[in-house]
């Protein structure tokens, strides 16, 4: 049985792990990209409900997953594939949700429960199977209710790796030589945000999200990147400290959904919590620099505060003039922001997406010339910019 916080319930067959799972429901509109979708660290505490009809009929593989693990507290379809059909499949969906425990359910209407979302929001949910299936309704209510809200939870920091990793160009058919050298925070980062960056040349340092701004500049780095992550940016203060350090040594910096969120509030914007949140690989953003519109894959619950009509100036620190530069068609939430007077931006979306469009992969390229322009400024020098704390005015 699934169960909302409203009291609206619906029954299906077990699928996956049996047992009792709590967490927020949320709907994700991909037609395709399952596996990627339940090994986003984003959707870590979520009970993911696919308005695809049809899941699991491609299996799973090694190669497709987005993390080392599934993330989804929970998972909800209509139609599982009774067998997976694909020459790169491994295991079926079924068995690798059993072998990590994640309960699941299937046969439940699941454009009902989409449109319940839709028009009531994102909601505090369980999943209940086997024996707890048979408890009376309200009991299972209660438990439903006791679960705290999405809304002040601290999850970054549950998902992130334990130990710093590096990910070199070479790994990826790069032979042209080094580009650069980025510190990426790991705030919940799929796989496929290094292949990007090591593609194009560029040696990812992959840090912890408790990294402190020593541990970033201890890499040396040419630019320091925030990925995407699960939880309320507003419980993001040791983040937002120290990027605002990285934006005061004019470090160039580029961030990614929960990236997005944290250079918003390091420039003193607010964020709060959408109705329902934008996910799904068909979200329609209009950039404003250039009037073209991007089909982008999302996953957010949350979205800065920001004013569309810009430029106008930081609210908080020394940042100078800062724009909207990307808008979402559907509902005008802010997707991205750019900072004028220093080497910042970031977007709301994610432009690495795998089983997802490929519009925005033009993100990576920016940042890469973002950091080129750096370096050839007077007076810099790859990883020892001239504003660079710790650094001599005769290393310069």
């Amino acid at each position: 049985m699934l169960v909302l916080e409203d009291g609206r319930t619906f029954r299906g067959r077990a699928y996956g792990a049996e047992g009792t799972t709590l967490g927020e429901a949320v709907f994700a509109t991909g037609m395709t990209g399952y596996q990627e979708t339940i090994t986003d660290p984003s959707y870590a505490r979520q009970l993911v409900v696919q308005t695809a009809p049809h899941i699991g009929n491609t299996g799973v593989n090694a190669d497709d997953a987005e993390s080392r693990r599934i993330w989804v507290a929970g998972y909800v379809i209509r139609d599982a594939a009774r067998r997976p059909s694909n020459w790169r499949s491994e295991q079926s969906l079924d068995d690798q949700l059993r072998e990590q425990g994640i309960v699941g359910i299937e046969g439940v209407d699941t454009r009902a429960v989409t449109r319940h979302l839709r028009e009531r929001g994102a909601m505090r949910a369980g999943i209940f199977s086997g024996a707890d299936a048979a408890l009376p309704a309200d009991r299972l209510l209660d438990q439903v209710l006791a679960q705290p809200s999405m809304a002040g939870s601290r999850l970054a920091e549950e998902v992130s790796i334990d130990e710093a990793y590096v990910v070199e160009p070479a790994d990826h058919g790069w032979t042209g030589g080094t580009v650069a050298t980025i510190a990426a925070l790991d705030l919940g980062i799929k796989t496929m945000t290094p292949r990007h960056f090591a593609q194009r040349g560029v040696r990812t340092v992959v840090l912890p999200a408790a990294a402190t701004f020593d541990d970033v500049m201890a890499a040396r780095p040419d630019g320091v990147f925030m990925s995407n992550g699960p939880g309320d940016p507003a419980t993001a203060d040791a983040q937002v400290d120290l990027l605002r350090r990285v934006l005061d040594a004019r470090v160039p910096f580029f961030g990614i959904c929960f990236g997005n969120q944290i250079l918003g509030r390091a420039l003193g914007f607010g964020t709060y919590k959408l109705r329902y949140g934008h996910r799904g690989i068909n979200q329609p953003v209009l950039d404003r620099r250039t009037g073209k519109v991007e089909i982008t894959s999302q996953n957010h619950g949350f979205a800065v505060d920001a004013p569309l009509d810009g430029p106008v100036e930081a609210p908080a620190g020394s940042y100078g003039r800062v724009e909207v530069s990307h808008v979402c068609l559907n509902d005008d939430v802010v997707e991205g922001l750019a900072c004028l007077d220093i080497p910042a931006f970031s977007v709301q979306y994610h432009p690495e997406a795998a089983a997802g469009p490929h519009d925005s992969a033009y993100l990576f390229d920016r940042f890469i010339d973002l950091m080129r322009s750096q370096k050839d400024r007077p007076g810099a020098r790859p990883g020892h910019d001239s504003t660079h704390p710790g650094t001599t005015q005769e290393e310069n």
